[in-house]
This record gives structure tokens, sequence and C-alpha cells, in this order.
């Protein structure tokens, strides 16, 4: 179970993934679409979930502030080896529990959706709730807690789970690890910024003295969609830089167990040090861009930012 705040209002784009309302998820390789209709919900959303979130906090009349976390995307599901082998009925009352525990805490009332998605690689639940304490004061710091309160709420959710499905193990608390949860979405930009750097470098690989002109164009083009997006990747994975280290230096023990009897349950932790191994490709190939594309691609981006 993982908690994600969110303030403003970006619920836009999290309501058109987790209802499925795009005809193409680009970004997110893993989704089936030709399995979507075997997704369904446990809450269903009363409308655009907007409307929805805005509509309980001016019911409660509680104060809000810019930097208010104005609702809560709650991901919960298990390792693949838990859902082998299980019938969807069996996969259902898994989640309605799951539901049922977060419900109790959080008050239905609350509850702005609750979607199972089954057309991913392994089957998971958003549950978005809006943190309203029973006072009618928004604040999902009360509700959430701090990094001890953090640990109580899993240390909670797995004993409710337990009681059903005791073959479920308690995931290590970070408070003891110190690590930070990588969010799914960075491992999702990472192989479409490797994608993307492959084929820069297959253009790159192709300049000759007689295509020069062509080749450093069509390089260049690709550079200018392509350079921004891995600037913002590199930002956003400095802060996972201890987790990162830490597991790479855990890899090569890790590979060894995993050739034994654990490869499933390591999977999830060696993906995560792949992440710094993609990044180093990617890296390389902006070592390798020629000083005169890389020169003209930043003064490009002047002269873009001049005219916004």
């Amino acid at each position: 179970m993982r908690f994600e705040k969110h303030k403003g209002h970006p619920a836009g784009p999290l309501e058109a993934h987790h209802e499925r309302k795009k005809e193409q998820y680009a970004s997110n390789p893993d989704i089936d679409t030709s399995r979507s209709k075997y997704n369904f919900h446990i809450v269903k959303p009363d409308g655009r979930y907007y409307h929805f979130i805005q509509s309980r906090i001016e019911q409660a009349r509680c104060r809000t502030r810019k930097d208010s976390t104005r609702f809560v995307d709650t991901l919960i599901t298990a390792s693949p080896e838990f859902f082998k082998g299980k019938s969807p009925k069996e996969i259902a009352a898994y989640f309605q529990r799951a539901a049922d525990f977060l419900i109790d805490r959080v008050g239905r009332e609350n509850i702005v959706s609750a979607m199972v998605h089954m057309d991913e690689k392994t089957p998971h639940l958003h549950l978005v709730f809006v943190p309203l304490t029973k006072d009618n004061r928004l604040c999902a710091k009360e509700i959430i807690g701090n990094r001890a309160n953090l640990t109580k709420w899993q240390d909670d959710f797995h004993a409710c789970m337990v009681e059903q499905y005791p073959d479920l193990e308690r995931g290590e608390s970070a408070s003891k690890t110190g690590r930070k949860h990588i969010p799914t979405r960075l491992f999702k930009q990472a192989v479409n910024l490797s994608k993307q750097a492959r084929a820069i470098e297959a253009v790159l690989s192709g300049i000759t003295p007689l295509n020069a002109g062509k080749k450093k164009e069509e390089a260049l083009s690709m550079l200018k969609k392509w350079f921004p997006q891995m600037e913002n990747f590199s930002g956003q994975l400095k802060k996972y830089k201890v987790t990162i280290n830490d597991l790479l230096a855990e890899n090569e023990k890790l590979e060894v167990r995993a050739k034994a009897s654990e490869k499933g349950k390591m999977n999830d932790t060696m993906e995560r040090a792949k992440l710094k191994s993609e990044l180093d490709d990617m890296r390389r190939l902006v070592d390798r861009i020629p000083p005169e594309i890389l020169a003209e691609l930043k003064r490009q981006q002047r002269q873009h930012g001049k005219e916004r």
C-alpha cells in the first residue's frame, strides 16, 4: 500500500489514467488495452474527479491553502506470484478486502474512486480519496501522518490482509531502510527515454562526411524532443540517489539469490537497480552528441524560451 499526495488541481490526468479514458498509452507500455474490459470499480466515481473533490471540500466548509493536499491516490497491489493461479473472483475479493480497510479509515463519503486495473502486468487497485478529518478539516498530514504513522498504517493493513491471506509478507519499512519509494512512472519514463536514445544513437552513428548535413538535422530534430525530457527525468531521479545506490550495491547478491528459488521476490528490486544503468546509458549518449549539434539545440531552446 502506497500513498501519493496531490496538491492543486491535477485530477484530470490522474482520472484519464485510472478510468482508462485514453485510446492509447504511449508512455505506459505495460497497459494492454485489449484487456481493459476486465478492469472493474469497487467504488464508481460520482462524476468527474475534480468536481467531486471540490464538492467535498466545499461541503465540509474547511479552509484550504495553495499547498493543501486536496486528494490522495492510494496504490494497493501484491507480488505477481501472489496473483498467479487466482481466479477473477478471488482477485476481486482480495481488492474488496483492501478497499474496505481504507474505506473504514478515511470514510466512504470521501472516496472519489476505487478502480482495479487488470490490464497491466500485475493487478492493482487505485483508490483516490479526499483527506477530510471527522471534524471537517482538510488535513492529509493528520490522516496519513508522519513516517512513524505510515509504518503503523502498513502494520495495520498487513494485519488485516494476513487474516485472510496468511502467505502475505509484510514489506520492509522505509523508516528502517531509509529508502524512498521510486514511483512506477519513473521506470516507464526510463524505458521510453532509452528507446528514444537508441534511435538517436543510430542516427549519430550514421553520420558521414557525405550525409552530415541531413543526418545532423535529423538528430537535432529528435534531440529537441528528447533532451528536455531527459533533463527533467534526471532531476526527478536525484532525490532517489540513496535508494538507487543501495539497490545497486545489493544487485550482485540478488542475482545469485534469484538464480536459486527467490527470483519472483527479487525482480522488483532488480528492476529498480536497472534505473541507474538506464540513466548512465542516456548520459553516455549526451556525451556523444557532437558539440555543434548540442550548441544549436541549446540555442534553439533559449530562443523558444524568449518567444514564450
